[in-house]
């Protein structure tokens, strides 16, 4: 039985692209997809390969791109689009499997083992899928083609912008062991630091020294990527209806004043407790608890649960809890510089719940959802911006 033949697709500079649609003019010119220039939480979210030229990093401040790059113009997110485009493109994906296993809004696996009786060797269906997106969408991505998943988006990495690699058995070695160690996938740089410290500075180095030592090291970890740099990785790609469920939906906000007061928190709950339960209810799924964390004006952040006897996947109700742990673990006076709500122990949004010993309690949580599923799609199809709560509209966060 011969190796499986899997792909992972990389869309290039995912956010940016799809944006450079709309805004043509900015082709030629550096650009970049980033938060609101005025906050004290505008961070590069994409940029372009000019951009990129200049030395624009993902996930920098905008001031700080701009010191490399003084002629950035930047433009803001549109996620919702970014997750339209994302679907059409998983749907051409889907086109040559059913093994489509998206690792992000931009990135897929796809197992293409039984496909090329159909389409041709890994690289032929590879280079296809690049020249249908590029002339469907006018979008580019690049493609790693390997025997597992690591290596896989391994080759994805290695050359962009639209490029397909083949890191097989017999190159491997060749391409990436000589790459420094924080270049192999889940090795972040706490853990190359820590595999430098220990003379292992290239990925070849890793897949060669002693595998006891690396694991006294790093624990489990360790020999997770001990194993990943000798290719050693039989994880399957899923299905695309097998894909895993999210452990957790949250929402959070850095305000562009610190809020004051119990009136500006409960406001500011609301607001985020509605895209979190907005959030549940996309992906039909209910949380039997809430989280919140709270960052103060020193950038301290605490953290606090609390479990529900029934999940939800209702505005009110995770907005109430998550105002009784502000409460029991906050002053309502003092300011809050960042605030995240977030549905945890999450469950499918048909399992059993526990039924109200008192009728209008059920009627109550039959009504609100239905009244929420409705927000929803007003919303859906006039856009976000069509219907909020009273209390949160005209603020300034």
């Amino acid at each position: 039985m011969g190796d499986r033949v899997i792909l992972h697709c990389d869309m290039n500079g995912f956010f940016a692209s799809v944006e450079l649609l709309d805004h043509p003019e900015l082709r030629d010119v550096p650009m970049a997809v980033a938060g609101d220039p005025e906050s004290r939480h505008g961070i590069i979210l994409a940029k372009n390969e000019i951009a990129k030229a200049y030395g624009v990093v993902t996930a920098e401040t905008i001031w700080q791109a701009r010191r490399k790059c003084p002629d950035l113009v930047t433009v803001p997110p549109h996620h919702k689009k970014y997750g339209h485009y994302s679907k059409l493109i998983n749907q051409v994906y889907l086109e040559y499997t059913d093994q489509v296993e998206p690792f992000s809004v931009d990135e897929s696996w796809l197992d293409v083992t039984a496909s090329q009786k159909l389409f041709g060797s890994g690289r032929q269906i590879a280079d296809e899928i690049r020249r249908r997106i590029r002339e469907k969408f006018n979008l580019t991505l690049s493609v790693g083609v390997s025997f597992n998943k690591i290596f896989a988006k391994m080759g994805s990495d290695y050359k962009k912008p639209d490029a397909t690699t083949v890191i097989d058995r017999e190159n491997y070695k060749d391409l990436l062991w000589p790459l420094d160690v924080g270049e192999m996938f889940f090795v972040g740089s706490a853990t190359a630091s820590k595999l430098r410290s220990c003379g292992i500075k290239t990925i070849g180095e890793l897949a060669c020294a002693d595998r006891t030592m690396v694991c006294e090291l790093l624990g489990k970890h360790g020999g997770e990527i001990h194993n990943y740099a000798n290719g050693l990785d039989e994880t399957p790609v899923l299905t695309y209806e097998q894909r895993a469920k999210a452990k957790s939906v949250g929402h959070n906000v850095t305000f562009s004043r610190d809020l004051a007061g119990e009136d500006d928190i409960k406001k500011a709950v609301m607001s985020i407790s509605a895209e979190v339960a907005a959030r549940l209810r996309k992906n039909h799924m209910k949380a039997f608890g809430v989280k919140v964390d709270i960052k103060n004006v020193s950038l301290k952040v605490i953290s606090r649960q609390m479990q529900l006897e029934n999940p939800t996947n209702l505005t009110d109700v995770i907005s109430e809890t998550a105002i009784d742990i502000i409460r029991a673990s906050w002053k309502m006076k003092d300011p809050i510089r960042m605030l995240s709500i977030t549905g945890i122990n999450l469950c499918d949004e048909n399992q059993a719940e526990q039924l109200s010993l008192f009728a209008s309690e059920n009627v109550r949580m039959e009504t609100g959802e239905k009244v929420e599923r409705t927000m929803d799609d007003i919303k859906e199809k006039f856009g976000p911006g069509a219907i909020s709560f009273g209390g949160t509209m005209n603020r300034d966060f």
